[in-house]
């Protein structure tokens, strides 16, 4: 990556940052600018794996006031469906998220054991009711739900994943090895990378804190910020 581009974007997203910090101060910045710290924030209050109620909690962590865009869009329900593998296989599905959270193993192992135990659920749920029409899981496109997963659970290590934005992210920033297919682990280190970058830029930081409300959203470390830089420039 080029630095002198790097650090041209980071001005730019610093622009943005403060504009909306403007827009705040005069009651014009819209509430579903920032519904994903909303979301992140209702996810680390409610998450426990050990809850008896497995679907009641699954369902109780993602929610938004504003949208339900992360989770639910035209041909694109995987909460839906994971509550229908939740209420025919809890123990298994507690198992899977387990999995999926430990960070003693290795990043990519981790999400395609997720994403083929979820093919294999579906599998099951079709014999269970043939009629039905479902005929994905929603788990296994470009690896977005699962990471939505892991940037609520880990906020500070990971981020929200978008395959076609992640390739004109290389391209903006002077990258000549674009990967042509969904490649989750570079995507990881390359945010981790602009992570540590974008930490020496405090400006960013201060004006990011200012959008934010505190009874309304996460306000601790989380590399949400880096998904919305990436946004802004893509």
């Amino acid at each position: 990556m080029n630095l002198q581009k790097i650090q041209a974007t980071f001005q730019k997203y610093k622009n943005h940052v403060r504009r909306q910090v403007i827009q705040k101060s005069k009651n014009r910045l819209p509430d579903k600018v920032l519904f994903k710290w909303e979301s992140l924030k209702v996810f680390q209050e409610n998450w426990d794996i050990n809850a008896t109620d497995l679907a009641e909690m699954y369902d109780r962590s993602l929610q938004n006031s504003e949208t339900k865009r992360l989770w639910k869009s035209t041909n694109y329900e995987p909460k839906r469906v994971m509550l229908k593998f939740i209420e025919m296989q809890p123990d298994f599905v507690r198992f899977m998220f387990k999995d999926l959270f430990n960070e003693e193993k290795e990043i990519v192992g981790r999400v395609d054991r997720f994403v083929f135990h979820c093919d294999e659920l579906l599998r099951e749920y079709k014999e269970l009711n043939p009629r039905s029409i479902e005929n994905n899981h929603y788990h296994d496109d470009g690896y977005q739900i699962v990471s939505l997963y892991l940037a609520f659970r880990y906020p500070e290590s990971y981020t929200l994943y978008n395959f076609d934005r992640f390739q004109s992210l290389l391209d903006i920033l002077g990258v000549k090895d674009i990967p042509q297919s969904s490649d989750f682990a570079r995507f990881c280190k390359v945010i981790r990378t602009l992570s540590k970058l974008m930490s020496k830029e405090d400006e960013i930081f201060d004006f990011h804190q200012k959008r934010l409300n505190p009874d309304k959203h996460f306000t601790g470390t989380s590399l949400l910020i880096i998904e919305d830089f990436y946004q802004m420039l893509t």
